[in-house]
Protein backbone atom coordinates (compact mmCIF):
# COMPACT_ATOMS: atom_id res chain seq x y z
CA UNK A 1 0.00 0.00 0.00
CA UNK A 2 1.48 3.33 -0.68
CA UNK A 3 -0.50 6.88 0.49
CA UNK A 4 -0.45 9.09 3.56
CA UNK A 5 -2.25 8.99 6.45
CA UNK A 6 -3.22 12.12 8.44
CA UNK A 7 -2.68 12.25 12.42
CA UNK A 8 -6.04 13.93 13.82
CA UNK A 9 -4.99 17.72 14.04
CA UNK A 10 -4.31 17.74 9.99
CA UNK A 11 -7.22 16.41 9.37
CA UNK A 12 -9.21 18.77 11.28
CA UNK A 13 -7.21 21.99 10.34
CA UNK A 14 -7.47 20.74 6.68
CA UNK A 15 -11.32 19.76 7.10
CA UNK A 16 -11.20 23.66 8.95
CA UNK A 17 -8.94 25.38 6.04
CA UNK A 18 -7.22 26.07 9.11
CA UNK A 19 -3.59 28.63 8.19
CA UNK A 20 -1.73 26.31 10.92
CA UNK A 21 -1.74 23.03 8.16
CA UNK A 22 1.65 23.53 6.61
CA UNK A 23 1.31 24.71 2.79
CA UNK A 24 3.04 21.13 1.63
CA UNK A 25 0.59 19.02 4.03
CA UNK A 26 -2.44 21.24 2.26
CA UNK A 27 -0.47 20.21 -1.34
CA UNK A 28 -0.05 16.65 -0.70
CA UNK A 29 -3.47 15.98 0.66
CA UNK A 30 -5.36 17.87 -2.08
CA UNK A 31 -3.22 15.66 -4.85
CA UNK A 32 -5.92 13.48 -6.98
CA UNK A 33 -2.92 11.18 -7.44
CA UNK A 34 -2.54 10.56 -3.47
CA UNK A 35 -4.13 8.11 -1.74
CA UNK A 36 -5.01 9.83 1.91
CA UNK A 37 -5.86 7.41 4.59
CA UNK A 38 -6.98 8.79 8.71
CA UNK A 39 -6.71 6.23 10.69
CA UNK A 40 -9.57 4.73 12.93
CA UNK A 41 -7.75 5.43 15.62
CA UNK A 42 -8.21 9.45 14.90
CA UNK A 43 -11.54 9.40 14.61
CA UNK A 44 -12.00 7.02 17.95
CA UNK A 45 -9.75 10.22 19.82
CA UNK A 46 -11.62 12.33 18.32
CA UNK A 47 -15.24 10.86 19.23
CA UNK A 48 -13.32 10.91 23.09
CA UNK A 49 -11.91 14.29 23.09
CA UNK A 50 -15.71 15.64 21.77
CA UNK A 51 -17.54 13.51 24.56
CA UNK A 52 -14.82 15.07 27.25
CA UNK A 53 -15.83 18.66 25.73
CA UNK A 54 -12.17 18.79 24.97
CA UNK A 55 -12.69 19.43 20.91
CA UNK A 56 -15.11 20.77 18.99
CA UNK A 57 -15.74 20.05 15.41
CA UNK A 58 -17.70 21.26 12.87
CA UNK A 59 -21.30 21.13 14.12
CA UNK A 60 -19.97 19.01 16.83
CA UNK A 61 -21.40 16.28 14.79
CA UNK A 62 -18.21 13.26 14.25
CA UNK A 63 -20.74 11.09 11.85
CA UNK A 64 -21.32 13.82 9.38
CA UNK A 65 -17.61 15.01 9.51
CA UNK A 66 -16.86 11.35 8.91
CA UNK A 67 -19.03 11.20 6.01
CA UNK A 68 -17.38 14.37 4.53
CA UNK A 69 -14.07 12.75 4.94
CA UNK A 70 -15.11 9.71 2.90
CA UNK A 71 -17.25 11.96 0.23
CA UNK A 72 -14.38 13.65 -0.52
CA UNK A 73 -12.18 10.15 -1.00
CA UNK A 74 -10.55 9.96 2.25
CA UNK A 75 -10.14 5.91 3.62
CA UNK A 76 -11.03 4.95 6.82
CA UNK A 77 -7.84 2.79 7.79
CA UNK A 78 -9.44 -0.12 10.09
CA UNK A 79 -6.86 -1.60 13.16
CA UNK A 80 -6.02 -5.21 11.68
CA UNK A 81 -4.19 -7.71 13.99
CA UNK A 82 -1.11 -6.83 11.79
CA UNK A 83 -1.33 -3.13 13.28
CA UNK A 84 -1.21 -4.61 16.86
CA UNK A 85 1.34 -7.23 16.54
CA UNK A 86 3.67 -4.42 15.33
CA UNK A 87 2.66 -2.03 18.04
CA UNK A 88 4.14 -4.71 20.66
CA UNK A 89 7.82 -4.07 18.75
CA UNK A 90 7.45 -0.03 18.86
CA UNK A 91 9.99 1.72 20.91
CA UNK A 92 8.35 3.81 23.33
CA UNK A 93 9.02 7.32 22.22
CA UNK A 94 5.56 8.73 21.27
CA UNK A 95 3.59 8.04 25.21
CA UNK A 96 0.44 8.90 22.79
CA UNK A 97 -1.43 5.39 22.08
CA UNK A 98 -3.78 6.78 19.85
CA UNK A 99 -0.12 8.69 17.71
CA UNK A 100 1.80 4.86 18.45
CA UNK A 101 -1.02 3.29 16.30
CA UNK A 102 -0.83 5.90 13.43
CA UNK A 103 2.76 5.19 13.40
CA UNK A 104 2.36 1.10 13.37
CA UNK A 105 0.03 1.62 10.62
CA UNK A 106 2.49 3.86 8.67
CA UNK A 107 4.98 1.48 9.54
CA UNK A 108 2.52 -1.96 8.48
CA UNK A 109 1.27 -0.48 5.45
CA UNK A 110 4.31 1.81 4.05
CA UNK A 111 2.61 4.86 4.36
CA UNK A 112 3.63 8.24 4.84
CA UNK A 113 2.63 10.57 8.10
CA UNK A 114 1.49 13.68 7.73
CA UNK A 115 1.67 15.39 11.27
CA UNK A 116 3.17 18.78 12.52
CA UNK A 117 4.26 16.65 15.80
CA UNK A 118 8.36 16.10 15.69
CA UNK A 119 8.18 13.29 17.87
CA UNK A 120 7.22 10.92 14.79
CA UNK A 121 10.10 12.02 13.26
CA UNK A 122 12.00 9.57 15.38
CA UNK A 123 10.49 6.22 14.10
CA UNK A 124 11.56 4.78 10.73
CA UNK A 125 8.91 6.86 8.83
CA UNK A 126 8.37 9.14 6.30
CA UNK A 127 6.53 12.24 8.06
CA UNK A 128 5.68 15.43 5.93
CA UNK A 129 4.67 18.83 7.36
Amino acid sequence: MNGIIIDKQAIIWFAEGNKRLSQTAKSLIEDANQKCFISIASLWEMAIKINLGKLSITNNDLQTFIGELEESGFTILNITHRHIVRYLDLHLIHRDPFDRLIITQAIVENLSVISSDQVFCEYPIRVVW
